[in-house]
């Protein structure tokens, strides 16, 4: 993914010719072709671990606070976005950090991620996966803002993809992002890679099996957040 300089950023996929190839490899993708692990960070080394958490947040946020305008509403920024390594990061409730995760927390309205495992997700599996798991947090963040309620920690968990995807495409098809060879690729692998072993709905920590969170996530990239 590459930032690109601009002012506004669109609510929704409007352009479906600017988005069909990425939308299609997507949807392929989702119904069973095999997923490549390929790299698409800037060839000329021009984006860093460091640029990319810091865009997908900024041009997250930015793209939140226009659709609630368009409902009508306040979009409430996140009060703090926390870096911590191992389990040194910031408690929620009575919750702990655990490492290798990034969370939101609706007491004190923030996110935290482990910066160690973030970034050796983006060398191992390209910067694909930091537009993935940033966007899904602030989703938690966005259904917190809406008092959106679930039966089920999955149903939760999904919708968070959807937005993610949802997200995502605003952002390319506004042009605040461009997209790679190889991103579509990045973005599936690591939902396949967080997805669950089986498909226990009943799981209390249940976020989804693989199939289940790619196919959440293509929903929001082909039909925007209102779709999720």
């Amino acid at each position: 993914m590459k930032p690109v300089t601009r002012d506004r950023i669109s609510p929704a996929p409007t352009s479906r010719t600017a988005l069909a190839g990425l939308a299609t490899v997507l949807l392929l993708l989702v119904a069973g072709c095999g997923i490549v692990a390929p790299r698409s960070m800037d060839r000329q080394g021009a984006d860093s671990f460091e640029d990319d958490i810091s865009t997908a947040r900024t041009l997250t946020e930015q793209f939140w606070t226009q659709h609630f305008q368009q409902l009508g509403q306040t979009y409430r920024p996140i009060a703090d976005f926390i870096p911590y390594s191992g389990t040194s990061g910031p408690s929620c409730g009575q919750e702990q950090s655990v490492a290798n995760n990034a969370f939101y927390c609706p007491i004190g309205h923030f996110i935290a991620y482990d910066q160690d495992w973030m970034e050796s997700l983006w060398s191992e599996m390209g910067d694909g996966s930091v537009y993935v798991i940033i966007p899904h947090e602030f989703g938690h963040a966005v259904q917190a803002q809406l008092q959106a309620s679930f039966r089920l920690n999955v149903q939760m968990e999904l919708q968070a993809d959807c937005y993610a995807g949802g997200t995502l495409s605003a952002l390319v098809g506004s042009g605040a992002l461009t997209a790679e060879p190889g991103d579509e690729d990045e973005l599936l692998l690591s939902l396949e890679a967080a997805g669950d072993p089986t498909d226990n709905w009943l799981d209390p920590a249940a976020h989804g099996t693989a199939e289940q969170r790619q196919s959440s996530f293509a929903t929001g990239y082909r039909d925007g957040v209102d779709a999720c």
